[in-house]
């Protein structure tokens, strides 16, 4: 096992706290911290910390794949670690997006590699060619847009903002209240010429404020206070209009949203572990000043309606470990919670690639003979080949998550 450095992203939507104080570094920092990245992506990999100084994750695992990742994961997934672990804080809201199937990805990398777009160019949709299934687990209150709501319902809400002007974009749903209605007014949202565009947002702002003056508890007090905290940051943008149609979801501490290919999201504020199939592969839809391809996020989309279910961690038997069970078989995602007055140490069986990240507290890992401290905000990386790995709490309350493939591996 070896200690792991995470690669820290800097987005405009990040956090200048909070990132660093989980960490226990000084805050504010000079630019804000939105991701650490602990995998082996070859966009921006993690690095071990061996005697002989530091070492891509990437390289490691590119130098001895069976070694590190085991013969089960090769067989499956290749040369490559399935999944890509990161911290994410959210000061500022991300962009709208969606990410492909595994087929769309394949397809649209292969497209693009075709057509010559460099892999850096700011036009570039498909980064590889893997889907992206990924699950979010809250480490704070996290507000999130997770799936198309139900058009019937989106229908009362853009009713109750009582918008003459928005009468006739309501009518495409209200007359095809099913995915065919929300693909029609989504699809017109997100092409209105500019100048239609900037008439009719201040109209549907207006609304939204009389609606809050008038309906502090109403049905759509959430939906619509988050439409308007959208276009302080995102004037004009298409994507506040077509944040109104998506289900707006708040997660607690240690709650969790799993999210497919297709699913419109983005998430507005909050700090949470994420973890995903290991790609970069991004189709973005309004909230950004970054490439929106239109046709192409077309492509991909599921315009079913949906309730995101909001996902607790499933206890294991006799066991400090609790699960976020997913369909995802690139990865799996569980939480250790140890403290003092219980549960004090877990043994972990090594099958395959792990990392250990340390989100309160500190603990001691023992792998075989070698022995490591490992505070708040620290990872570890644990190899297939490694023995079986033990976690003992060394202060009053630990909470750790494992992430590792998914399994069973065929």
């Amino acid at each position: 096992m070896h200690r792991l450095e995470g690669a820290l992203r800097s987005y405009a939507w990040g956090s200048r706290t909070a990132i660093a104080e989980l960490r226990g570094l000084p805050v504010p920092t000079a630019h804000p911290e939105a991701e650490l990245w602990l995998g082996a992506h070859p966009a921006d990999p993690a690095r071990v910390v061996t005697d002989e100084g530091e070492r891509s994750l990437l390289d490691l695992v590119r130098t001895e794949p069976e070694r590190q990742l085991g013969r089960r994961s090769v067989d499956t997934f290749g040369e490559r670690l399935p999944f890509l672990l990161k911290l994410l804080a959210a000061e500022e809201p991300l962009s709208l997006q969606a990410h492909p199937s595994a087929e769309q990805a394949r397809e649209g990398f292969a497209r693009e590699n075709e057509l010559g777009i460099p892999l850096g160019s700011s036009i570039r949709n498909y980064k590889d060619d893997s889907h992206k299934p990924e699950l979010v687990v809250a480490l704070s209150r996290f507000d999130a847009l997770a799936g198309f709501r139900d058009p019937k319902r989106t229908v009362e809400l853009l009713d109750a903002i009582a918008v003459p002007e928005l009468q006739p974009y309501a009518g495409l749903i209200a007359g095809q209240p099913d995915s065919d209605g929300l693909r029609a007014l989504f699809t017109t949202w997100i092409t209105l010429p500019q100048p239609v565009l900037s008439a009719l947002m201040p109209r549907v702002l207006d609304g939204c404020v009389e609606y809050l003056s008038g309906a502090k508890d109403g049905d759509f007090v959430a939906e619509v206070r988050t439409a308007l905290e959208l276009s302080e940051v995102y004037p004009g943008d298409a994507g506040v209009l077509a944040a109104l149609l998506l289900n707006r979801v708040t997660l607690e501490p240690g709650q969790a949203l799993y999210l497919d290919a297709g699913n419109l999201h983005a998430y507005l504020h909050g700090m949470a572990v994420e973890i995903m199939a290991n790609s970069d592969n991004v189709l973005r839809g309004g909230l950004t000043p970054k490439h929106v391809d239109v046709p192409e996020l077309l492509r991909v989309l599921d315009f079913d309606s949906v309730d995101i279910p909001v996902l607790e961690a499933e206890e294991l038997p006799g066991s400090a470990e609790r699960m976020y069970v997913s369909p995802a078989p690139e990865f799996c995602l569980t939480r250790i919670d140890l403290a003092s007055n219980g549960a004090v140490e877990h043994r972990f069986r090594t099958e395959g690639p792990q990392i250990l990240l340390c989100t309160a507290g500190s603990v001691q890992v023992a792998c075989g003979s070698e022995r490591l401290d490992v505070e708040q905000g620290s990872a570890v990386w644990i190899a297939a080949e490694d023995p079986d790995v033990s976690v003992t709490a060394t202060s009053d309350r630990v909470q750790l998550f494992n992430a590792r493939v998914g399994a069973p591996i065929a």
